[in-house]
């Protein structure tokens, strides 16, 4: 799945942001930094109050 990080430097970090979902926020020291941590923010919030023994299964919508 592909997603557009936006992101912008402040004094010592980066900041950014997931363009589809702008309510993940985060930053990094490097760039790499910035995309691991959006990476990890975006599973997070998908996967909060998801049992460890969960199913996966691709549906039509």
């Amino acid at each position: 799945m592909k997603m557009t990080m936006i992101y912008w430097k402040e004094e010592n970090f980066w900041l950014g942001k997931l363009l589809e979902h702008p309510e993940i926020m985060t930053q990094g020291l490097t760039l790499e930094e910035l995309e691991e941590n959006l990476k990890e923010a975006y599973i997070l919030m998908v996967l909060d109050d998801v049992p460890e023994n969960y199913q996966r299964k691709e549906v039509l919508i």
